[in-house]
């Protein structure tokens, strides 16, 4: 059973969700699903934009072949040979085997390292090409490491649609909507967004600042991505959070993630306390994480969001407790920088789990502050510990106080110049005598 929709009047959507995956690339955790989104282009030739996976690949031939309804295919675009993307390229082949695939040079050596008979079928385009299709003209744009090095991103310069690769893409099945003007993008949508791309694209923040660039010199309308929701409005609310996770800058200013590791529940009382200092001292914007519970997914996710974080962490064997090693790991992997960190940690005999995390942020981790105000317990918080848990949550405070000041002072209008004088003429100078 065909389900398409119309982007503009000769574009549809012919993609499809899966909702039966649990884990996207078998790591992240996919509560709502995962929609992957296909696109085909009536014109004087047909033109398919991407392919889809094989999970939903049934569902995909059908949209395709109730479009054309009897016409052959012409072209199909590969931006991204990523498998959820362009698993079902030999079946697109099967059916029209006089198809012509456009893409770049490394995506067909991809194409073939996948096992693709693509020989005989390739048109190589590279940075700046152009094509035409009748009415339509498209140009392909480079877009290495956002998120593979093969990946592109197709401009359509006669309806504006960007047809952006995994740019711009978020987690979450579609479920019959398609425009994020149809969703309530912020209450529902931005968390699965920003996880999306602070774990699949984070790390290649200036390959995105770079994409950013390119697309700010063409006059964009709509913003096709390949996974999750199609922008026709607003575009620029989407491409400066884009421009914001890119810089590694705080999404969130004055914002804290406290996130601890605990064996038998005194670590965690101690972060929990720290939060309820800075609640009560009005940053309220704090959230608190079990690493042992929490997807890893989710705190980078968080960790981008943040401006600052608190590790509190028991010692595991001379070392730091592994599910907090494994998030300070990908911290480092997806290059998560620009925060202010504190530190408590926790060990019955030889608490060594603070000063490992401050020399891994120190080390591994780039343009990190550190307050100095580090926490030691020795199995659990006493009467004796208040102190000094008082004295790293009035630092955190400080520091989130002075970043609300910073950004006062920076949004606040500069005073108007003072109107000068005018000068006297002569002539009423004598006329005043």
């Amino acid at each position: 059973m065909y389900c398409v929709r119309n982007l503009t009047k000769d574009l549809y959507y012919v993609g499809g969700d899966d909702r039966r995956l649990a884990l996207f690339e078998n790591i992240h955790p996919i509560p709502r699903g995962v929609s992957y989104n296909s696109y085909l282009l009536m014109d004087t030739k047909t033109v398919l934009v991407d392919t889809c996976d094989w999970s939903i690949g049934r569902q995909f031939l059908e949209n395709v072949e109730y479009v054309l309804d009897g016409k052959k295919l012409d072209f199909l675009i590969i931006n991204h040979v990523e498998p959820d993307h362009a698993a079902t390229i030999n079946e697109i082949l099967l059916r029209w085997p006089k198809v012509k695939i456009i893409s770049n040079e490394k995506a067909f050596m991809f194409m073939r390292q996948y096992g693709f008979d693509v020989s005989g079928h390739e048109i190589v385009v590279k940075e700046g090409d152009t094509k035409s299709f009748g009415k339509h003209k498209m140009t392909f744009v480079t877009a290495a490491m956002v998120h593979w090095p093969e990946v592109m991103v197709t401009f359509d310069t006669t309806n504006g649609v960007l047809f952006s690769a995994d740019a711009f893409g978020t987690f979450g099945a579609l479920g019959g909507k398609l425009f994020a003007d149809e969703m309530d993008f912020d209450r529902d949508w931005l968390d699965d967004a920003r996880r999306y791309y602070t774990n699949i694209v984070g790390k290649y923040g200036p390959q995105v600042q770079s994409l950013l660039r390119k697309a700010g010199g063409l006059k964009i309308k709509m913003i096709a991505p390949l996974h999750g929701p199609v922008w026709r409005k607003d575009l620029g609310y989407f491409i400066d959070k884009y421009d914001c996770w890119s810089k590694y800058t705080p999404e969130d200013p004055q914002s804290v993630m406290v996130v601890y590791g605990s064996m038998y529940g005194g670590t965690e009382s101690a972060a929990q306390y720290v939060a309820q200092q800075l609640v009560e001292k009005g940053y309220t914007n704090t959230v608190m994480y079990d690493v042992s519970s929490t997807s890893v997914t989710t705190l980078i996710s968080e960790a981008f969001r943040v401006s600052h974080i608190v590790l509190a962490c028991v010692t595991y064997n001379l070392g730091i407790f592994p599910p907090m090693h494994n998030f300070l790991m990908d911290m480092k992997a997806l290059h998560v920088q620009n925060r202010t960190i504190a530190i408590i940690e926790n060990g019955s005999w030889a608490p060594r789990s603070g000063d490992l995390m401050t020399k891994f942020c120190d080390e591994d981790l780039k343009q990190m502050t550190i307050i100095n105000e580090q926490v030691s317990l020795l199995s659990m918080a006493g009467e004796n510990s208040y102190a000094s848990l008082d004295s790293l949550a009035k630092a955190v405070a400080k520091g989130l106080k002075n970043e609300g000041e910073a950004i006062e002072e920076k949004s606040a209008p500069k005073p108007a110049a003072k109107a000068k004088a005018p000068a006297k003429t002569k002539a009423k100078a004598k006329a005043k005598k």
